[in-house]
This record gives C-alpha cells, structure tokens and sequence, in this order.
C-alpha cells in the first residue's frame, strides 16, 4: 500500500499527532502545503493550527475579549500574526544584545587603553627611577674613591661628581631602591590586570560576532 492509498481520516491522525507530539512544526505544514493538494487540504485543517499555537505560544493562545479581530482569525491566519510579532520582538531582542555586547566591548577596550597608558607611564617612572639610582651609585663609588690614593686627574673628576649632587645619597639610594620596588610591583599588577582585561576583550569580540550572525 502506498502513501496516496492511505484514507484522509488517518492522514489526519498522522498530522494531529505529529502536531501534538512536536514532531511537525509550521514549516513541515507548509512544506506538506504545497506537496500536494489532498496535503495542502489536510494540513490547512483549523485543529492542527489550533494545536500549534497552544503548544508555540501558551501565553497567548487565547485571544482576549479586547481583540475582536483577532477573534475572526482563523487558527492559521492568528498564528502567522502571532509569529511574525515574534519576530519582531526577537530582532528587537537580537539589536539590544548587539548594543550591549558592543558596549561591553567598547568600555573593555577603553580599560585596555587606560592600561596601556599607566604601564607606559609606570615604565617611565621605573626608567627615571632607574637611571637616578645608577647616577647616585656613582656619586657613592666617587665619594668612596676620594679617600683611596690615585692619579690627580681622576680624583679631581670624582670630586666634581660629588660636589655637584646636591641630596643626601644614602637616604635618597634607600627612598630609589624602594621606588624602584613598588614601580615593578604596580607593572606587574598592571600585566596581570591587562591579560584579564585582554581575555575578556576577546570575549566580548566573539559575542559581539555571534549576536552579528
């Protein structure tokens, strides 16, 4: 027996329990629509529809006393308003999670670039730091040296050095030492922040691609 020799009241059977069970949605009743006419005819039947919308949208299936027109829809036709209202909403849906992702995206990369900024101007500080500490070490070598014998010239050099630095080089090789200490400190907590920072930039990247698709 083939398909075409099965009588119209199991057909609708077969559909009524495909509808539902969830195993025939709307787009298997149009595709069936237009497969033939007895299909066409069987699948435009008021139940399945009716079936559809209680099982699409249980929220709504009911049309209020308000919407009279909606009353005069037949279940098809109230389901393709249904859907398409649908639709609507979840484009609305889809267009807030683009601009929340973006967003996000934008205010993690401002971070980025704050962070960038502060490493750059901690490297700064460390360099200055640095560079004083290797000039006072030398004022300290040349004020250590003055009191060891050696040639004139040499001496009259160091002696410069040591008159022309005008703090106090122990205190102030302590005060550099610690600088130098709390500035690879804070570049090191700026790296950690920024990798973090950077893992959730990406993050945020692929959402905002996938709310794009």
């Amino acid at each position: 027996m083939s398909a075409s020799d099965l009588p119209d009241e199991l057909w609708a059977r077969i559909l009524e329990l495909g509808a539902a069970s969830a195993a025939l949605g709307f787009r298997d009743l149009c595709c069936l629509a237009i497969a033939s006419r007895r299909l066409r005819r069987l699948s435009l039947h008021p139940s399945l529809w009716s079936d559809l919308l209680s099982r699409d949208f249980p929220s709504q299936s009911q049309p209020s006393s308000s919407s009279s027109s909606q009353q005069q829809l037949d279940p098809k036709s109230l389901y393709k308003t249904k859907f398409e209202r649908h639709k609507i909403r979840m484009a609305e849906a889809r267009r807030r999670a683009v601009y929340e992702a973006e967003g996000r995206l934008l205010a993690c990369r401002k971070r980025l670039t704050d962070l960038e900024q502060s490493l750059c101007a901690e490297g700064d500080r460390m360099k200055a730091a640095a560079q004083e500490l290797d000039n006072l070490e030398r004022v300290r070598r040349a004020s250590v040296a003055l009191n060891v014998w050696q040639p004139q010239l040499v001496r009259g050099r160091q002696k410069q050095l040591v008159q022309q630095c005008t703090v106090p080089v122990d205190s102030r090789l302590s005060d550099l030492h610690m600088e130098l200490k709390v500035c690879k400190q804070q570049v090191a907590t700026y790296k950690n922040v920024y990798v973090c920072d950077l893992r959730f930039c990406q993050i945020c990247e692929r959402l905002t691609r996938l709310a794009l698709l």
